[in-house]
């Protein structure tokens, strides 16, 4: 018998969902999850602000290799910040072969934000990856790992071979990823790898292997991640399109509504009872943030539910407090919307906006930003002329994208995700021309029930907020079969 939690929190965006968020639900016995997305730039742009509160510097005297914490830290830290207006500095971007100043990066920023999340209490904490931000994966699940991370979350991909990767460094064996490069000849070297032997500075640390949840949309996917992975397959968080982020598409030709959105039909709806054959645990996701819901997924003989949404704007979360306090506003007065965007990711999933003035989910907004690739973590890698690798984004400057071959169609509102979600943290770039990186929320059509966990006269909530809501009317605790999704018993 083992406890599986009943609830979930999301890992969102770029600093979302922070090691604050995720300690706070962990702490109340909950699974609090970090987003390892885009960490080396947030780490790095936190350093930049003078490391407000000395936690990144906590985090780092706990770094079991004290002189690559060191470099980072001379590398990086500003004391006292860096001015308003200057630029935050950039890590070189991410590609097949690393330096390995990057790589350090991505060991050091994602063992950080573990750390933190787990400080103080002993229950496990995630940590959430999306599958096509490939090439930073293998230094930053190393770091996590070094932490003690308790589960590795990965949607937006197939995320075949992340069960392996866990299994390699779990023995201190070197693991390998296959990047997707788009025209690759079946010959083309496009391995990524990383031997955890080349930075070591000391003893072998002890690292035990974290459940892997795949994050999936349909049984036909989480049946191919079963059969097909190179590892274990601990569980699954079955997604629905209500959910904030990237959506997968709808299965077979895309059509829109009138609005412009994807339309999803029934071929994209869930077979509860296949999964519930598949014999391993699932919790499900989007349009599940209250406690009817929760009972709801108990009943279908899931462990429990992921909520994203409903604590994005808790008061832990690394969203600005003037973008969490409009939109729990808008939801107050039933004035919320959220836009399922078919074209704004570079991706090509659509992805879902909170349409808030003053973001660029308005118009003239986006049009006035000149377009600029300089993150690049949602670069496409492709095979070149003379079979080395390139990367392209089909928002970055249009005369670039369409010079490594990219098509003109393809960059038609596009929009910069990488530099946006960091402006949703507080993190956005201040640029030479005076602007600053607009922000762009992403959020689940959840939104319009945030207020409800707002206790009377408050503007705002909690985390622990949320988790009390959610269990009140069904507080019992659930155990289950490992590897069954089924529940065996039910206690008070």
């Amino acid at each position: 018998m083992m406890q599986l939690p009943k609830i979930i929190q999301g890992g969102m965006g770029v600093g979302v969902s922070n090691w604050r968020l995720a300690q706070t639900v962990s702490r109340m016995g909950q699974l609090g999850v970090v987003s390892g997305t885009a960490l080396d730039s947030l780490f790095l742009r936190r350093l930049a602000d003078g490391d407000l509160g000395g936690h990144m510097r906590r985090g780092l005297d706990a770094f079991p290799f004290p002189e690559m914490a060191r470099r980072i830290w001379n590398d990086y830290f500003v004391p006292g910040g860096k001015a308003a207006d200057a630029s935050y500095p950039n890590a070189p971007m991410h590609q097949r072969v690393e330096p390995r100043k990057l790589i350090e990066l991505c060991i050091v920023s994602n063992f950080v934000e573990v750390f933190l999340a787990r400080e103080g209490h002993k229950n496990p904490v995630g940590i959430n990856f999306l599958e096509k931000v490939q090439m930073p994966h293998l230094a930053s699940i190393y770091g996590a790992m070094l932490a003690g991370v308790g589960y590795v979350l990965m949607g937006a991909g197939i995320p075949l071979h992340i069960p392996g990767v866990l299994d390699a460094y779990a023995e201190h064996h070197a693991a390998e990823y296959k990047l997707a490069v788009t025209g690759a000849a079946a010959d083309q070297d496009t391995m990524m790898r990383f031997n955890p032997a080349d930075y070591l500075e000391g003893a072998l640390p002890l690292l035990e292997r974290p459940r892997f949840l795949a994050i999936v949309s349909s049984n036909t996917l989480a049946a191919t991640m079963l059969r097909r992975a190179n590892g274990r397959v601990d569980g699954f968080v079955i997604e629905s399109p209500t959910a904030g982020g990237h959506n997968a598409p709808p299965r077979g030709k895309l059509q829109l509504n009138d609005a412009g959105e994807p339309i999803y039909g029934d071929r994209d709806r869930v077979d509860f009872a296949g999964f519930r054959e598949m014999g391993v645990p699932f919790w499900l996701a989007g349009g599940y943030g209250d406690a009817a819901k929760l009972r709801e997924a108990l009943a279908e003989g899931a462990a429990g539910i992921q909520v994203g949404t409903a604590f994005a704007f808790s008061d832990e979360s690394g969203i600005l407090p003037e973008i969490k306090k409009q939109l729990i506003a808008q939801a107050k007065a039933g004035l919320t919307s959220v836009f399922t965007d078919p074209l704004a990711s570079p991706t090509g999933f659509p992805f879902k906006v909170a349409q808030l003035d003053g973001t660029a989910s308005s118009l003239p907004i986006y049009q006035e930003r000149t377009r600029v690739c300089d993150l690049g973590y949602l670069r496409e890698p492709y095979a070149t002329e003379t079979g080395s690798i390139g990367y392209r984004c089909a928002a970055e400057p249009v005369a670039n994208y369409l010079a490594k071959g990219g098509k003109v169609e393809e960059t038609v509102g596009r929009k910069c995700l990488c530099n946006a979600l960091l402006a949703n943290v507080g993190h956005g770039q201040s640029r030479k021309d005076g602007s600053v990186e607009p922000a762009l929320v992403t959020a689940g059509d959840d939104l319009s029930s945030v207020s409800q966990f707002l206790a009377p006269g408050q503007q705002s909530y909690s985390a622990a907020d949320v988790v009390r809501a959610l269990l009140k009317p069904a507080a019992e605790s659930v155990e289950v079969t490992p590897g069954s999704g089924r529940i065996l018993a039910a206690t008070a």
